[in-house]
């Protein structure tokens, strides 16, 4: 039985609500059953917090505990809760199409999906992530954190390029990460946070409150919006869930390496579900385990490592003076849990810091190159192979990440303030956007609507006013 129209579009054909001027139609086909085994299927959400789990949880969030005490930490489920919406909605895009999010802003305007994926690398040509991990590491062996650097970078290249299956590579780095994170997180409440720490965890409700005056707007604005993931790495939640195979993805070619993998092509457009009675208790299947999925992995994760990576930093650094904001914070809290649980302890905290970091550059290379080769093979080459696309792309951002390393620029002003004004921008514009693609072209009894339609006006307001504060910012940082 075919449900009644309620809202004009062709209900036989579903595909021509779908704008065709620079991208094909989608083919019309049933929707794949839901999985019976959905353990299976867990993993998108664990990748996206593993790939988030970076310079917020690791340096923002104990820089803001040690000199402010527990009273922020709220902020981070509020932005969790914000990011949770946001990804749901470019999943819902791709699960019901097998296209990515990007791919439907595309329809709109051809030329959408290229100003996200320049903004992408703009936000990550400085290999921060890949820096920070090496400087870890010559806390615990010595050496040169720059050589060590561009070994990270050469190996993060090397792993996207030869594992068969890219996106299976990435998600078994993340789950080594969030599982070496979790080893922390039982020994550290076992041997450092004591009775103090432990008797301070309510006054993150108690004491909740917004401390500008001591931190500066923008930066609590900045840590609250961008806990979790941020930028860039939101949209690519789409290209992540097709290739685990969630609901239409199941239709589409996964990326794998042009050397070790099985290329196969794949076209423009995806495909599109007529809403019969089967095909929408199937959508509800879907759509239930992937909302389960993204809250239990990313949104539980995150803020759970932020909550011990704040307790830790209460735990050890609460209160000292002239701590710095970049990585090297880590070494005085680092030094000092040597100080209260032995060498052994700030030694495997910068392992483990070290590993984290690591991984979280695997993820950004990933998704930089993800987002853009998806852009460039769906809008301009579709002829070509998105596979070899992406290994371009890959050790392209790895050749411009090396270069800057090795010309000796510590982070440049100017790369600094793409890195901050970036994220924000993608994200108050990409919010609209996905009100315009999930209410315009999905069938009416899918489209956003309700509670999540409010979620995502909250997005735009909430990012938009930070994309705002931090353009105010850094041009006063630039020219002031």
């Amino acid at each position: 039985m075919v449900p009644n129209n309620r809202d004009g579009a062709d209900v036989a054909d579903p595909s021509k609500a779908f704008p065709s001027k620079h991208i094909p139609s989608p083919q019309v086909c049933d929707l794949p059953a839901p999985p019976v085994k959905q353990w299976r299927y867990i993993g998108p959400g664990i990748v996206a917090a593993g790939v988030g789990m970076a310079s917020g949880e690791f340096i923002l969030f104990p820089y803001i505990t040690s000199q402010v005490g527990l009273t922020f930490v709220w902020a981070a489920l509020l932005g969790l809760v914000t990011q949770y919406f946001l990804n749901m909605e470019i999943e819902r895009y791709t699960l019901a199409t097998g296209e990515t999010a990007v791919t439907g802003f595309s329809r709109l305007w051809k030329h959408w999906g290229l100003v996200f994926a320049i903004m992408a690398y703009f936000a990550n040509i400085w290999p921060a992530w890949a820096t920070s991990s090496a400087t870890l590491i010559t806390y615990v062996v010595g050496g040169s954190a720059a050589i060590t650097a561009v070994v990270i970078l050469l190996l993060v290249g090397l792993i996207l390029t030869l594992a068969p299956a890219v996106y299976t590579a990435l998600e078994r780095a993340e789950m080594l990460k969030v599982a070496a994170l979790l080893l922390l997180i039982l020994i550290g409440a076992l041997f450092v946070l004591g009775a103090r720490t432990w008797a301070a965890v309510p006054t993150i409700v108690t004491d909740a409150g917004f401390p500008a005056a001591e931190l500066g707007f923008a930066v609590l604005l900045g840590a609250l919006a961008f806990a979790g993931a941020g930028g860039g790495q939101n949209l690519v939640q789409s290209n992540w869930i097709r290739d685990k195979g969630f609901g239409m993805g199941k239709h589409v070619p996964k990326i794998v390496s042009p050397l070790t993998g099985e290329l196969e092509s794949r076209g423009q457009a995806g495909f599109i579900f007529p809403p019969t009675e089967e095909n929408l208790s199937r959508w509800k299947g879907w759509w239930r385990f992937a909302n389960r999925e993204q809250l239990l992995t990313f949104v539980g994760i995150s803020f759970l490592s932020i909550m011990f990576m704040s307790l830790l930093a209460y735990a050890t650094v609460y209160g000292t003076p002239g701590l710095s904001e970049d990585v090297s914070f880590l070494r005085v809290e680092g030094e000092r849990l040597m100080e209260m649980a032995g060498g052994w302890f700030g030694y495997f905290f910068w392992i483990i810091g070290a590993v984290s970091l690591f991984a979280a550059a695997l993820g950004i290379v990933d998704y930089t190159s993800r987002l853009a080769a998806d852009v460039l093979k769906t809008t301009y080459f579709p002829d070509a192979s998105e596979s070899k696309i992406y290994a371009g792309l890959v050790w392209g951002l790895v050749l411009i990440g090396a270069v800057v390393i090795l010309v000796g620029l510590d982070q440049p002003i100017v790369l600094a303030t793409i890195a901050a004004c970036t994220g924000g921008v993608m994200m108050f514009i990409y919010s609209g956007l996905l009100i315009a693609i999930n209410r315009r072209m999905l069938p009416a009894p899918i489209r956003i609507r309700g509670v999540r339609l409010v979620a995502l006006i909250w997005s735009i307001v909430l990012f938009g006013t930070l994309a705002v504060l931090t353009v105010q910012q850094q041009i006063g940082n630039l020219f002031g």
